[in-house]
């Protein structure tokens, strides 16, 4: 099953789930964005989306998520649905929540026991953090939390997010990186550093303050080694464009320059980067899902090399 085709039957799964059919409930036309043949997004059709080819009937009139969310917010609401790609562990609906003066939400859909459990420790991850005293760091705020027809429904403020323009002149520098770092490391005293979990590229951007803005809190955690959100971040900026098993072995080659920011000393730099990469692999086979291939293959060859440092 081709990407599109694989996006549009969850899809199809998620409208059922987010705009049950009510007897002799009218539906609502939706456009497929930016193609059918591409599909990104699910959005309230308009007459110059006629060229984009046959309207999608989603179902409308008081059981939906956009009614769910009305209530929640007093306001009409209109969604755009986000077309996830369905091999994601982690896969969840999300969609966009726009009121009489535009976009008024993000909004995550808990829809498995798996992604529940991510979207809570992200609404108590960020009600925590909402009392931080942050200054490099700048996440989203909760607008409302709570379950509808037995999901777990998360709302998010959206972050002031430069233009894309913008974005491309404002490159996150390393400095701004290492702040946030240890920033976050430092949010539970008297425990080891904590971590984002997953400090990657699509996630960051430099807001227009200085400040960076922070996406995706939902793997938030503490318990480990200063510098594992500096190797996450150094690993997925290497997998766009190496193969995982020699992303792996960058990461460990790349220790000490990667670490050092944060004090940590060669010997412990590969410690530390050999560590985040065992956890990572058991991330993967908690969720039941292998994104970067057996750990066989990318990860045992490199460990077991790794070993008189361990």
């Amino acid at each position: 099953m081709n990407d599109a085709a694989a996006r549009l039957r969850y899809l199809s799964d998620t409208i059922a789930l987010l705009f049950p059919a009510a007897e002799g409930g009218a539906a609502r036309a939706y456009s497929l964005l930016p193609h059918a043949a591409v599909p990104r997004r699910l959005a309230p059709r308009v007459w110059w989306h006629r060229a984009l080819g046959r309207a999608v009937p989603v179902p409308s009139g008081g059981e939906t998520i956009a009614d769910h969310l009305a209530e929640v917010f007093g306001l009409p609401i209109r969604v755009t649905l986000r077309v996830r790609p369905a091999r994601r562990a982690n896969r969840k609906p999300l969609l966009e929540a726009y009121g009489p003066e535009g976009l008024l939400a993000y909004v995550k859909i808990g829809d498995s026991d798996r992604a529940r459990a991510l979207v809570r420790n992200e609404a108590a991850t960020l009600r925590a953090l909402a009392d931080e005293p942050l200054k490099t760091v700048c996440p989203p705020a909760v607008l409302h939390h709570g379950e509808w027809r037995g999901l777990e429904v998360l709302a998010l403020a959206p972050l002031p997010v430069p233009s894309r323009a913008a974005r491309v002149c404002r490159r996150v520098p390393a400095p701004l990186v290492h702040a946030a770092v240890r920033e976050i490391a430092a949010l539970r005293p008297g425990e080891p550093h904590s971590w984002h979990g997953d400090f990657a590229p699509w996630n960051l951007a430099r807001g227009a303050d200085g400040r960076l803005l922070v996406w995706d809190w939902e793997r938030f955690g503490s318990g480990v080694p200063l510098g594992f959100d500096a190797v996450h971040l150094f690993f997925h900026r290497a997998l766009r464009r190496m193969r995982p098993e020699d992303a792996a072995r960058a990461c460990v080659a790349q220790a000490l320059p990667t670490l050092a920011p944060y004090g940590l000393s060669a010997a412990r730099a590969r410690r530390t980067a050999c560590h985040y990469l065992i956890t990572l692999a058991d991330r993967h086979a908690a969720d039941g899902h292998q994104p970067l291939g057996p750990p066989a293959r990318w990860l045992t060859p490199l460990i077991d090399e790794q070993e008189a440092v361990l």
